[in-house]
């Protein structure tokens, strides 16, 4: 990967999903938001996951079986479409921008064992841990929003996550220039290396309190 991460030209994904398991779950929505200049360019796909969409997951992004069914794609065409609109971005030059991407990522690999990362990422929640380390609580989208003041009015909605989260890639380049100094390989060992000390530390913690929990370690992929 050459190049540096250009904050003017992103494509930020986001996917709702029927669990938080990233190796069982299926796609519910996919958002895909391309940002050049000031171009904006949202593209969302519902899919009918093929399964009964848990209750849990359901009051998190507001969409039902009966909906998913009625209204949906077939689920292997919105993944296929997924990955083809990913590829065709990073061919296009720009940045994916996912938020958390271990999990959204992690998915697609499950889903499509022939997908892999062949473009920069920049992931928020990563950069932001490793830069505001010390800033205290929680690290989910929303309160990494209001800390850096962009709007979310609609948190677990496919679009308006993806739109958040390139806002806060933006602010976060803008607060921290030296990510955009960085070549694209920099950038991207960069992440790899503060999301796994940060996961070691997370590890140990849970060791202290005498839970067996195991992390995984690996980004933008789960191993």
């Amino acid at each position: 990967m050459n190049g540096h991460f250009d904050p003017s030209h992103m494509l930020s994904f986001d996917l709702e999903t029927t669990g938080v398991d990233p190796q069982t779950a299926k796609i519910v929505t996919s958002a895909l938001v391309s940002i050049r200049g000031k171009e904006r360019d949202d593209l969302e796909m519902l899919a009918d996951p093929g399964i009964e969409i848990p209750k849990q997951a359901s009051a998190v992004h507001g969409i039902t079986t009966e909906y998913a069914r009625e209204h949906g794609k077939p689920h292997d065409e919105v993944l296929a479409e997924t990955i083809r609109r990913i590829r065709q971005g990073w061919d296009d030059g720009a940045t994916l921008i996912v938020y958390n991407a271990t999990y959204d990522l992690s998915v697609l690999r499950a889903l499509d064992p022939s997908f892999t990362v062949d473009g920069p990422v920049f992931d928020p929640f990563v950069v932001d841990k490793e830069k505001n380390k010390f800033r205290k609580g929680k690290r989910t989208l929303e309160n990494v929003c209001a800390h850096y003041n962009v709007p979310l009015d609609n948190a677990h909605e496919a679009t308006a996550d993806a739109v958040a989260a390139a806002r806060v890639a933006w602010k976060l380049t803008r607060e921290f220039p030296e990510l955009v100094e960085m070549t694209s390989d920099e950038l991207t060992l960069a992440q790899s290396t503060w999301y796994y000390q940060s996961q070691v530390e997370l590890q140990a913690w849970f060791e202290k309190q005498g839970k067996n929990t195991s992390v995984n370690n690996n980004w933008p992929i789960a191993s």
